[in-house]
Parts: structure tokens; C-alpha cells; sequence
């Protein structure tokens, strides 16, 4: 006579579904848990920009420096110590506006060191440090170019780089939505002041401080102006991994800590008002009122 074939009960199912999905659950909290990573195979990797001048670039030996390099720098002495590692070794992985995002969540970079700015929507994809710098959109023209405002620029060619919301600020503005212009995309910043440079666009729209270092380093810093109204007062924070409370904590912390001790004031004084390699240029870009008020206040709320 057969055997009778009970049906499993429904608590003996979850319980199974459960243990099916733990290594999954565990695998995911592996993935996102910075400090577990970094405990394993003793090293970070930073994403760096290779034009962001002031903030995170290279070198005259190529080697990526800048204010954001020097507070992830510090953000690695804490690793170390929380650890308890003699050493952490630092890799570098260059991004660019379009990728660093995808290459923050794949895993391929733990913390991004460059000069992204902080918004409630890319919240939902990565998690940022308290404001680092705060800075207007505006735009940058030939000084001989008669561009002073947003309504200039009617039938020209703006440059932006790509991934930037550059464009989307413009086309925002009241001035903005009735112009008739033509949007040149740079992959770099470097290469969307080349546009303006070579006369192929008339204006390149972006933070106003990153305008600054690409007029500091230009050839001939003079035949060039910062103008126009501001778009949007934004904010610039180090990006990572979302959903990963321990290293936010971490990060937070000495971020914090190094505005609360006038640190941070000391490393914007560096690399913002000081000649900084590799040419001993500066960018001569006083502190501002938007920026004094994140380091008396550090948030990450965002944009």
C-alpha cells in the first residue's frame, strides 16, 4: 500500500524559504560592509578624477592629489585605527561624471574621492559624507565674448561634461527655457574647457569653483571669466556605498571632526588659496559664506 504524502506545513516552508535566502542575505551585507572588505584584503580603493583641479587630479607625477584626496587620507588613518591594521594599502581607480556612481555600487571603488555633488535622488543609489564644499552653477565664456548672462547665450553652444546636471540646471532656469542653444558634451572638465578654448562652444556651465582651477590652469588664465547667474547653489560630499551604517559612521565622524577643529579650513586654505602643484598655480577662490556654513553645520542631507 503507498505511502501517504503529507503536505509540508506553512511554518516549515517559510522556515525552509528562510534558510534558502540567509547566505543571499549574508552575501548582500558582505558586499555592502566597507570595513569588512577593507579588514580582508588590507586595502582601499579611491576613485579620483583627473581633472577636478583643487579637489582631486594629477599630479605632475600623475599621481591623484587634491583637497578630496587629503580628507579620504584622513578617512584611511581612522580605517586603520578602528581596524587595528598596521597599514592600509590605497588603490586608485580614476572615474569620470558618467561611471563613478555604477563603479561606487559595483564595488569597484569603497569611496570616492573627487568632487560629486550631493542630491536627495542619487541618495537612492549611494551614500555621501557631510557637504565638503558648497559652490555655485555658473558659467565660464572668453572674457571678449559680450556673455554676461543667461539670455546671451541665445542661439550659442554650451559645453557641459557628461554626467554633470550642468544642462538640466540651465534649461531649468526662468532665463533658460526659451533659449534655442545647441549642448556639447565633454568627457571630462578638461576637455569641456577645450570647447570654450578652441571656440567650438561659446560658454561651459558648472560649479563655479571647478571653473576657477580649469581658469587657473589655462595658458592664459586672463582671456577668461566666471559670469552669468547662479543656477543652483550646490554641495560637493565624498560618495560610497549605501546601506553600510558603519562606515557612514566612520566617515561622518572624522569628516565632522575635522570641521569642528578647523582642519578642513586649513586644508581649503591649501589647496584653494595657496599655489598647488603641479605648476604652483592658485585658484585664489576665498571661502565662502555657503561653505562656512557646512563646516559650522556638517550635513549630508542633500540637494
Amino acid at each position: 500500500m503507498p505511502k501517504l504524502r503529507l503536505p509540508i506545513s506553512f511554518g516549515a516552508a517559510a522556515l525552509a524559504v528562510a534558510c534558502t535566502l540567509l547566505p543571499f542575505a549574508a552575501a548582500h551585507a558582505q558586499e555592502n560592509d566597507t570595513l569588512a572588505k577593507i579588514k580582508a584584503s588590507g586595502a582601499i580603493t579611491f576613485g579620483y578624477r583627473e581633472s577636478s583641479f583643487g579637489f582631486s587630479y594629477l599630479d605632475g607625477n600623475l599621481k591623484p592629489v587634491g583637497y578630496s584626496i587629503e580628507i579620504c587620507n584622513r578617512i584611511v588613518e581612522a580605517v586603520k585605527t578602528e581596524l587595528k591594521l598596521p597599514a592600509v594599502e590605497i588603490k586608485y581607480q580614476a572615474v569620470t561624471s558618467a561611471n563613478r556612481m555604477p563603479l561606487v555600487q559595483n564595488g569597484t571603488v569603497d569611496i570616492e574621492c573627487g568632487s560629486t555633488t550631493n542630491l536627495v535622488d542619487r541618495q537612492k543609489q549611494v551614500a555621501f559624507s557631510p557637504d565638503i564644499f558648497r559652490y555655485n552653477v555658473r558659467m565660464l565664456v572668453k572674457a571678449d565674448s559680450g556673455i554676461r548672462s543667461i539670455a546671451d547665450l541665445q542661439g550659442k553652444t554650451v559645453a557641459t561634461t557628461s554626467g554633470t546636471t550642468s544642462f538640466r540646471l540651465l534649461r531649468e532656469a526662468d532665463r533658460g527655457r526659451s533659449l534655442e542653444v545647441t549642448n556639447l558634451a565633454g568627457k571630462d572638465h578638461s576637455d569641456s574647457f577645450l570647447l570654450v578654448e578652441s571656440g567650438r562652444a561659446q560658454a561651459f556651465v558648472l560649479d563655479d569653483i571647478l571653473l576657477a582651477g580649469q581658469i587657473a590652469n589655462a595658458r592664459n588664465p586672463k582671456d577668461f571669466v566666471i559670469t552669468g547667474e547662479s543656477l543652483r547653489t550646490e554641495n560637493q560630499s565624498l560618495m560610497f556605498r549605501k546601506d553600510d551604517a558603519a562606515f557612514k559612521a566612520l566617515v561622518d565622524r572624522v569628516v565632522s571632526g575635522m570641521m569642528k577643529s578647523g582642519e578642513m579650513e586649513k586644508l581649503y586654505a591649501k589647496w584653494f588659496m595657496s599655489p598647488i602643484p603641479p605648476k604652483g598655480i592658485n585658484i585664489n577662490y576665498p571661502l565662502n559664506a555657503e561653505t562656512k556654513e557646512a563646516f559650522a553645520n556638517p550635513s549630508s542631507k542633500g540637494i
